[in-house]
């Protein structure tokens, strides 16, 4: 993958690219719109799907540039890097933890969007490097139990990504706290990694306060196994499904 430019990938990588420029310069809009995020810091990838190999990848991903305003962001000022983190597209350095979205997307082939935020609440909780316990149904609907914490790590380098693959691969959590950071989340795509995003805040938050009230109380295994079942499969408009009548 070393050495390439994004003219020596097809035309229609090369349109895909394009498209996913525009999807993760709107996606960032979000992370301050929902408060996860300060200054500069956050970032969202997406990866770029490859058209001419069927449920494949071109092996590149999309991230926002290092140390740019979120009002400034356009989709062209979104770089483009393969799966070793090299710059492959762009005018800018690559976000910061680009080593940390790099190796997701090398160790985790269904994983399609990264996103990571500062965001209060969630971060509080990996500052004490405490997983957020499963006592929410909303908890049971999104993370299928409790918010785990992931190793402590410096970035700069795939440590950071390591330690989110070690800690979420068969974990049915989109999200993972890394110890004395924050959050990283992930998704079929950059849209639910950023949904998977606003809920852990969410969630941290509501079992913050709800801890400043007594001890919450806890949710049996078999009625979160139930409730992530029918969130995950059920929930939501289906294809084919008649819906006329129900709630």
């Amino acid at each position: 993958m070393t050495g390439k430019t994004l003219t020596d990938y097809p035309q229609a990588v090369r349109d895909e690219v394009a498209r996913v420029r525009v999807v993760v310069s709107d996606l960032h809009a979000e992370l301050p719109r929902w408060g996860l995020v300060v200054w500069t810091a956050g970032n969202v990838s997406q990866r770029v799907p490859n058209p001419a190999v069927p449920d494949g990848s071109a092996d590149l991903f999309v991230i926002k540039p290092s140390g740019v305003s979120y009002d400034d962001l356009t989709p062209a000022d979104m770089v483009v890097c393969d799966l070793d983190g090299t710059l492959v597209d762009g005018t800018r350095s690559p976000s910061s933890d680009t080593a940390a979205h790099a190796y997701v997307y090398s160790h985790m082939p269904e994983v399609g969007g990264v996103v990571h935020t500062h965001s209060t609440y969630a971060t509080a909780w990996a500052a004490r490097g405490e997983e957020v316990p499963c006592v929410l149904t909303m908890m049971a609907d999104e993370f299928g139990g409790p918010v785990p914490v992931g190793p402590f790590a410096i970035i700069g380098d795939d440590s950071i990504g390591r330690g989110i693959v070690e800690t979420l691969k068969g974990h049915r959590s989109p999200a993972v706290l890394m110890q004395n950071h924050g959050p990283f989340t992930i998704g079929k795509d950059a849209r639910a990694a950023v949904k998977a995003a606003v809920m852990v805040e969410e969630v941290a938050r509501t079992v913050h306060v709800a801890r400043q009230l007594g001890d919450p109380l806890p949710i049996e295994q078999q009625h979160v196994d139930s409730l992530y079942d029918r969130y995950q499969n059920v929930y939501g408009q289906q294809a084919g499904v008649t819906t006329e009548g129900q709630a």
